[in-house]
């Protein structure tokens, strides 16, 4: 893509065990998995899950946070609550997740109505969790 507009390009997840998380979010959520063969082989430090063609979520193992030295106290991330992540996907794709999600017995909330995010008001929203405990809510526009 040359657009250069800004975008969200990657999320990073605190995770305890990366290749089960990345299994997580290919089968339950719907994401391709990345790297995760390159992980397993220890080549290298986590694996990540595609979006979208211009977002990934990286897996980050919480061994890593010892090593995040990037700024002071960023080791302290490993478990710095976020309240949650929310995608925007199209009315098949949102029932699609909601039925994969219920069928792997993934808990999921209430579908709620008219809920407002970036682009308005969604017309339907839903929230659940990953096995580590990061919440997602799942919505669509139209």
């Amino acid at each position: 893509m040359t657009d250069n507009s800004p975008r969200l390009d990657h999320v990073v997840l605190w995770v305890r065990d990366p290749l089960a998380a990345a299994g997580f979010y290919e089968k339950a959520v719907g994401m391709a998995p990345l790297r995760t063969t390159e992980f397993a082989a220890g080549t290298v430090s986590f694996p990540s899950v595609r979006l979208n063609e211009e977002t990934i979520f990286d897996l980050a193992p919480l061994s890593l946070a010892e090593r995040m030295n990037m700024l002071p106290g960023a080791a302290d991330s490993a478990g710095h609550p976020v309240n949650h992540v929310c995608l925007s996907l199209t009315p098949d794709a949102f029932d699609a997740l909601r039925t994969r999600l219920e069928e792997r017995d993934v808990p999921v909330s209430d579908i709620s109505y008219d809920s407002y995010g970036a682009r308005g008001l969604a017309r339907r929203n839903f929230y659940f969790r990953d096995p580590d405990g990061n919440v997602f809510e799942a919505r669509h526009y139209a």
